[in-house]
């Protein structure tokens, strides 16, 4: 049997749907399927598998747990009190987004058991959209499947167009992915078609582009945890711009493109390193040896 490569554009998806009369999500899983030689029912329970995983780890959340740096930990478990107070303008679901993203970053951080999704460092932005929409919309979870599998065919052709690793291309390429993946996921759950799926894709990816990878002490903690929270809240702006019937100016594919060049232009210090940004500031500096001495 003949395996075909990972798709190269969403635009290459979307024709397939329109050939066929498929959804976008019925093209990825059929690709899924045939790359593993599984059948459809092997690859709907893998995914929602991947989905449960997503929903243990945050409903494991310890809040008392911080990690070995002690840089992060509780944070997620804050936003919740403040949003039960009523102290949040974002309302219910941004709220509890946020916190669903800083509790599975730390979760990340603190080596408990999460998805990467597309890495570990980005693991927040897409559990927290899609719990906090299965919980407030009261969607059926099969549905909530299907969108995991439209945000996995934006995170395969974004792996073959440009990159998923922040030392590869910089926290674009990290948070950015993950956040174009959530959107894309949003879209198609609030009923809009291929195109509005792959254009909330591209809106994310232009409002992070250019995002920097700059861990302070080298570590998965600072900034990446809250840029989880605030990769989430464009992915849900994003999506609803999409929904809305707003377009990209620039097709979808080819903002992938940019992504990549403009990763491909960052200097070194800027792509995971702790060399340069808020690494290198004098705080970030001054953690960093605090760090290491206890190391």
């Amino acid at each position: 049997m003949d395996i075909e490569m990972s798709f190269k554009s969403l635009q290459e998806i979307i024709d397939k749907s329109e050939k066929t009369g498929k959804k976008f999500w019925e093209i990825v899983i059929e690709k899924d399927m045939n790359e593993r030689a599984v059948s459809k029912e092997d690859s709907f329970q893998k995914m929602y598998m991947l989905y449960e995983t997503m929903r243990k780890a945050n409903d494991n959340y310890d809040k008392d747990l911080m990690s070995c740096s002690g840089l992060v930990g509780g944070d997620g478990e804050k936003v919740r009190i403040a949003l039960e107070k009523g102290n949040l303008i974002g309302g219910s679901f941004v709220g509890e987004t946020i916190s669903k993203a800083l509790k599975m970053g730390e979760n990340n951080a603190c080596m408990k058991r999460i998805v990467a999704a597309p890495t570990g460092g980005a693991c927040g932005v897409l559990p927290a959209v899609l719990l906090t929409y299965e919980e407030q919309m009261n969607v059926d979870k099969d549905k909530i499947v299907e969108a995991m599998f439209v945000a996995s065919g934006i995170g395969v052709v974004i792996s073959v167009r440009a990159f998923l690793s922040g030392a590869a291309g910089g926290c674009q390429a990290e948070i950015g992915s993950a956040s174009a993946m959530a959107a894309g996921a949003l879209a198609y759950l609030q009923g809009a078609d291929n195109y509005g799926i792959a254009h909330a894709c591209a809106m994310t990816l232009k409002n992070l582009m250019g995002l920097v990878c700059d861990p302070v002490a080298g570590l998965v903690e600072v900034p990446c945890v809250k840029r989880n929270a605030g990769g989430a809240v464009i992915a849900i702006a994003s999506a609803d711009m999409a929904v809305a019937g707003v377009r990209s100016q620039i097709p979808p594919d080819e903002v992938i493109d940019a992504m990549r060049e403009v990763g491909e232009q960052m200097p070194r210090t800027l792509r995971e390193t702790g060399e340069g940004g808020i690494a290198a500031t004098v705080t970030g500096d001054e953690i960093a040896k605090r760090v290491l001495k206890h190391t």
